[in-house]
């Protein structure tokens, strides 16, 4: 295979007189002037022919030094430039022997895979001049990298590198530490969205196979969460971030870790707080449900959570809250379920008379569900009385006529229930508003009162606050 390889590089290349040593590698600072490497990049991509004592890991860092050269795809001559296109065919070509490798790269390519990696990938991203309002206003229109052109076949080759039987994971963890790992995290956070479906796949894989960095990265990504809540409130790679957790949530071994219980009160919960939470909201549901899944008891912890932060003038978020709400209650046992229905159903009660038609019939939707349906009933005698109120306000003021039908459902519902239990309900209701009525009638009354009396006794000139004198503190007298 290594002779093919060979073969190939010197039917594409032709032959110079006097390219004999490899290029000094490029550093990330020289992207600036990249290219002003041209000159480097003509000379090195020409290779000679293969003489007998150069080995196949000669011509494997040689390339790799050639696509150390990183250009401004910014600049006016861009694509154009014959090198561009020179060391994209490079790339393509090491994509392929990494690919059908059978021997496994030595500790130098290695070294050297990850170097490239690193000039090529890791940058500083602009600064973010955009406002979360207007980040969303701005989504339908994503932003391209230029330099999409190159970074594409560096980041095939970066996951055919990870994903390659002949690297040795031990000696490859050695130049991918923590530091190149903390700083591809980092780059979640362009604004290409190709790049981070790209960073999201090799994330996964590396996770997967370097078994030894997993702490590092969860531990990073974290405080990524952490950042972005209590500080930023603005980062692009959110829903690839969680999207990668939700497969790796889904291998947690039984029972949880406190460490991943922690992740899950002090990380994953706290995203319910942001502004953008729709944007990564599906993500962020399948990896709650996922802890559910692995341990029923962390239901009561989901649940306190949603309603801490749950939204009060935003509808549009507390819809969605009620779906995620509908899909935590479906995995609840009854224990659990009795712990939290009291504050659970107030809170319900709540979106039952939202003014927002949309809210409360979504509100009224979760009768429709079997599972939560077969809850209540088994504990009607506390949750009737709190939603009664709310539904009988339903039925005499809310003016949406589809609110007012699902209404009249579920009220019919409880009747086939418990007649007892609602009549009592309905007494108690009628009782409650006779009270609150005089209540009313008493607060009009003296208001009244007060009206005439200032009627009678109007405040003329200027007006002055009498203060009541003081008496002075007794002090013991001092002797002389």
């Amino acid at each position: 295979m290594w002779k093919q390889f060979l073969g190939k590089i010197s039917r594409k290349s032709p032959k110079s007189g006097g390219g004999g040593g490899s290029p000094p590698a490029k550093s990330p600072s020289s992207r600036g002037a990249a290219y002003g490497a041209e000159a480097e990049l003509s000379a090195t991509s020409a290779f000679p022919a293969p003489s007998g004592a150069e080995t196949r890991e000669d011509v494997f860092l040689r390339k790799l030094n050639v696509c150390c050269v990183v250009f401004d795809f910014a600049a006016e001559r861009g694509r154009d430039s014959p090198e561009v296109e020179r060391k994209r065919q490079v790339l393509v070509s090491l994509v392929d022997c990494v690919s059908a490798a059978e021997e496994p790269l030595t500790e130098a390519m290695l070294s050297a895979c990850v170097r490239m990696f690193a000039v090529n990938l890791f940058r500083v991203f602009p600064p973010k001049l955009r406002s979360g309002a207007s980040a969303t206003t701005d989504e339908d229109e994503p932003f391209f990298d230029p330099s999409w052109y190159h970074l594409q076949v560096v980041y095939e080759l970066l996951l055919r590198f990870v994903m390659s039987p002949v690297v040795d994971v031990k000696v490859a963890r050695k130049y991918m530490d923590n530091s190149f790992i903390s700083r591809l995290l980092d780059l979640f956070d362009s604004d290409d969205p190709r790049e981070r479906e790209c960073l999201k796949t090799v994330l996964h894989r590396i996770y997967g196979k370097f078994m030894g960095n997993r702490p590092f990265i969860r531990k990073a990504v974290s405080n990524i969460f952490y950042r972005f809540v209590f500080e930023t409130d603005h980062h692009n790679g959110i829903a690839e971030l969680l999207g990668v957790f939700g497969s790796v949530i889904s291998g947690f071994a039984k029972p949880l870790k406190e460490e991943h219980k922690l992740f899950l009160w002090k990380a994953l919960i706290p995203l319910h707080k942001t502004k953008t939470v729709g944007v990564y909201f599906p993500q962020l549901t399948y990896c709650i449900t996922q802890f559910i899944e692995k341990e029923p008891k962390l239901t009561g912890t989901v649940i306190r959570g949603l309603l801490k932060y749950w939204p009060v003038t935003n509808s549009q978020k507390e819809m969605m809250f009620l779906g995620e709400l509908e899909e935590v209650l479906e995995l609840t046992e009854m224990a659990d379920f009795q712990k939290c229905a009291v504050p659970l159903f107030r809170r319900i009660a709540q979106c039952l008379n939202s003014s927002h038609f949309q809210v409360a019939e979504r509100a009224l939707f979760l009768w429709n569900n079997e599972h939560l349906f077969g809850l209540i009933s088994q504990n009607r005698q506390v949750i009737l009385p709190i939603i009664y109120p709310a539904l009988e306000r339903n039925a005499r003021w809310h003016w949406s006529q589809s609110v007012l039908n699902v209404t009249m459902n579920v009220r019919k519902m409880f009747f086939d229930m418990d007649e007892r239990l609602l009549l009592a309900c309905q007494t108690n209701f009628q009782e409650e508003e006779k009270k609150r009525a005089a209540s009313e009638e008493r607060r009009r009354l003296v208001w009244e009162h007060l009206e005439r009396n200032a009627a009678f006794h109007p405040v003329t000139g200027d007006i002055g606050f009498a203060v009541p004198p003081t008496s002075a503190p007794l002090v013991a007298p001092t002797m002389t």
